[in-house]
């Protein structure tokens, strides 16, 4: 008998009073620190840091901003947009941006601002005149007039006003640190519901207007979390029906999550909204020791009777398989923030750091509980030795069948079929699409308000995602004006009619391109007279430079600012696409990597040129940040997998003092992966940033059940006279009622969240985590016995193991006499 064990678990139960006590202290600091809990996010934070496309936005902000809400107002009983109705509530719903809290007043942009602007040839020179005056044209000559300036106008005509002249786009950025994504939401949604009416539609989508959703629905989430932990409760209830089995998990769970969030408080770490289902899972995690625990605690009660002395000995026993199981599932949360994501790493702290509160609240708290909480009158009933009925007699019967299919006869059979099942989940799971796989947000249902209005503004515009191709002045050139350089004209055509054409193998067309350049071709076309065919530009600096003069002499370079930096010194060619899809995202990329290949003067995707240069590494947008979120999910996915399985192997191999041990532990964790993953991929559910931590953790269920399950098999196969198969039924039947009566409970709790949320993600994740349980729960009770059955270990003879340690309760029973014993 491991001594040290017993030790410890006598110290504990001999100074519970103290021990209580100092549970209650820590319980209060934590708590003082939930009041600090912030709830939000920080969109740079779920940017990877070390990732040249993030370098990129964060060296030119302007370009391709992400954090930018818009607007389209649509005409919808057929007419155009030319009324002064339409445009006196395009005017209004401009100037209203600037009330919005935390706007960047100088990216506001419509149809109604300075910075849409046509441009004419006068005796003069060339005129570059706002679209709009200061007020609303009213009498059918202003309107026709106003008609013709946009028109005349071809960045207004293609991004600001539809082909058929019935939509128009407005667009507002904001400032990252004074960003409230629910506030923001809010007043679009008010101004929209104001320009509503029977002529009039107004859709609202952008990053801002997203997240402002996922707030929002929030809110509805903690609403569906409280049923969630009420239905578990009453499942507890019914299936233990006792004071101790009930309190137990809660207090338990209670205290772990007062630990974990007071922590985040402390330390001042914002969690992201999506990830606030984490605590559900990690309660799961909590109950699944508990009901681990307790099962332990009334089999050891059932035969000696003394409450204090009962929990005692089931925390000796149950230390080493508690605390293993413990730190491996921890070790797997924590190795999610080597991702270099800010993010993840706060999500990997908070989530870490509550799985190892688990060590002391589920081991030695729950102890002190069940040693003063009243002695359950049906543990003989819970125990199975009187009669079963109800649940407990269907439980029994389940595991007695699934006993009899992982050993003898039945083995070799159901092995072929776990196989078989086996190949299938790890083929369907390596298709699974990594990113966002819908066009608009996989977050949300898709006829979401969100979604719809992103596929209107598709359908009438050129979309609502850019890759912006950068072209940086190099540092030694004097003269700062690069982008209006003969060199930067020709690139920048170059690249368009490459990427209008989706050139390379893989490639995808762009719907439609811009760059500084087609405003310097419009002031050529001018100066020259007007005439279409003056576009062109002869290539060279004298040219370039006069065109891009007479186009931007007296201007306020914010009017450019979309396409070209304050100084002209940096611009960018922005290719749109419809949607964010991986398949879009690489075919975006594709397009132009080999577009930048085709004018490069040097091997790879690089030009370096004689003023400035274009790489492929140097590209922002939102299809290159979600290329680098959807890189690093992909990458680091398999590496935490890898480490997790490498944690394991280490743990259980000390642990059982053998290697087979670990194999046996791994092989349905590892399973468990892929059968997660293949169930995603049919669901729909692409691995992104937040479904994969989810993903993580639930797999991570799977462990705590591994080596419960094998260190009872260890335990029984001594005390079943070495015979496997009555060990492996025995286990099966006691640490396996658990694990089945574990995951079944959470199912009930979580299932409902599929059909309660309007938010898709929870309601995903619900249903993923149904999927969790149930696989965690059928690959433990019947790959790892199988394993046992076929493998027979020696390891699972030997008696100087951390784990898997029978005791002779006699001895107990005879210093505790039969007094204590329950009637």
């Amino acid at each position: 008998m491991n001594a040290a064990r017993f030790k410890i678990a006598q110290w504990i139960m001999a100074h519970r009073a103290v021990v209580s006590v100092l549970f209650v202290i820590i319980t209060i600091i934590f708590a003082a620190g939930l009041a600090r809990v912030e709830v939000r996010t920080i969109f740079s934070d779920l940017l990877p840091a070390d990732d040249p496309f993030v370098q990129t936005f964060l060296d030119h902000p302007n370009f391709g901003d992400p954090l930018t809400a818009v607007v389209m107002i649509k005409r919808t009983d057929g007419e155009t947009l030319y009324n002064p109705e339409t445009l006196q509530k395009v005017w209004d719903f401009t100037r209203s941006f600037h009330l919005i809290p935390g706007v960047n007043p100088d990216t506001i942009l419509s149809i109604t601002t300075e910075k849409a602007r046509y441009a004419e040839a006068t005796p003069y020179g060339i005129n570059m005149r706002p679209l709009m005056g200061d007020k609303v044209p009213e009498d059918p000559e202003e309107l026709d007039d106003f008609h013709v300036r946009v028109d005349r106008s071809p960045v207004s005509r293609t991004y600001l006003v539809s082909e058929d002249g019935t939509a128009t786009l407005m667009s507002a950025g904001f400032y990252e640190d004074q960003l409230e994504y629910d506030v923001v939401l809010k007043h679009l949604r008010d101004l929209a519901e104001e320009a509503s009416d029977e002529n009039h539609e107004v859709h609202v989508v952008g990053q801002p207007a997203l997240t402002g959703w996922v707030y929002e629905l929030q809110q509805q989430t903690y609403l569906i979390f409280a049923i969630t932990v009420f239905l578990l409760i009453i499942a507890l209830a019914l299936y233990v029906k006792n004071t101790a089995g009930v309190v137990v998990p809660v207090v338990v769970s209670l205290t772990s999550g007062i630990w974990g969030f007071g922590l985040v408080g402390w330390l001042n770490a914002p969690i992201e909204p999506l990830l606030m289902i984490v605590p559900l899972l990690l309660v799961a995690r909590s109950f699944s020791h508990c009901v681990q625990f307790s099962d332990r605690y009334y089999e050891i009660l059932s035969e000696i009777g003394d409450k204090k002395k009962s929990a005692e000995i089931t925390m000796g026993v149950m230390l080493a398989p508690s605390v293993l199981g413990i730190i491996t599932d921890a070790l797997g949360i924590l190795f999610i923030g080597l991702a270099p994501i800010p993010a993840m790493q706060r999500f990997a702290l908070f989530a870490g750091f509550w799985a190892l509160f688990l060590i002391p609240t589920g081991v030695f708290l729950i102890s002190i509980l069940l040693s003063y909480l009243p002695t359950p009158r049906n543990v003989d009933e819970i125990t199975g030795k009187s009669k079963l009925k109800g649940v407990h007699k269907w439980q029994q019967s389940a595991l007695a069948g699934i006993a009899g299919l992982v050993t003898g006869k039945k083995a070799p059979a159901t092995a072929v079929v776990m196989i078989v099942l086996s190949a299938g989940a790890i083929y369907t799971a390596l298709q699974i699409e990594v990113g966002n796989p819908v066009e608009g947000s996989n977050l949300l249902w898709e006829d979401s308000e969100f979604n719809t209005g992103v596929r209107t503004v598709n359908n009438h515009f050129p979309g609502v995602n850019s890759l912006e191709v950068i072209l940086e002045s190099k540092e030694e050139r004097s003269d700062p004006r690069t982008a209006r350089t003969a060199e930067a004209y020709m690139i920048s055509k170059q690249v368009q009619r490459l990427a209008e054409e989706g050139v390379g193998e893989g490639g995808l067309a762009a719907r439609n391109t811009r760059s500084f350049a087609d405003f310097m071709e419009e002031g050529n076309r001018l100066y020259a007279g007007g005439h279409p065919k003056w576009l062109p530009l002869d290539p060279d600096d004298d040219s370039t430079g006069a065109a891009a003069m007479a186009i931007s002499f007296g201007q306020n370079p914010l009017n450019f600012s979309q396409v070209s930096d304050f100084e002209f010194q940096n611009s960018t060619i922005s290719l749109f696409y419809r949607d964010n899809k991986q398949e879009t995202v690489d075919g975006a990329l594709t397009t132009a990597r080999k577009a930048i290949e085709a004018v490069s003067n040097e091997e790879g995707a690089v030009y370096d040129g004689e003023s400035l240069r274009v790489s492929a590494d140097r590209m922002t947008g939102t299809i290159p940040l979600q290329h680098a979120m959807n890189t690093v999910v992909d990458r680091y996915h398999w590496l935490i997998l890898a480490l997790l399985a490498g944690a394991i192997f280490v743990i259980a191999s000390f642990a059982y003092k053998s290697a087979v041990a670990a194999l046996v532990v791994l092989v349905p964790v590892m399973l468990a992966n892929f059968f997660l993953t293949s169930a995603m991929h049919l669901m729909g559910i692409g691995l992104d940033i937040n479904s994969v931590m989810v993903a993580v953790l639930g797999v991570g269920v799977g462990i705590d059940y591994g080596f419960y399950l094998l260190s009872r098999i260890c335990e029984e196969y001594s005390a079943q006279g070495k015979d496997w198969g009555k060990a492996i039924k025995h286990a099966i039947q006691t640490t396996g009622k658990a694990i089945q009566f574990t995951a079944a409970i959470m199912v009930i709790g979580i299932l409902p969240w599929y059909f309660l949320s309007d938010l898709k993600f929870t309601a995903d994740m619900g249903l993923l985590l149904s999927v969790i349980m149930l696989i965690n729960m059928v690959l433990a009770l019947i790959v790892l016995p199988l394993l046992m059955w076929f493998l027979k270990p020696k390891f699972a003879a030997r008696e100087d193991l951390m784990v898997g340690e029978s005791v002779d309760l006699s001895l107990f029973t005879d210093q505790v006499g039969d007094a204590h014993r329950p009637a």
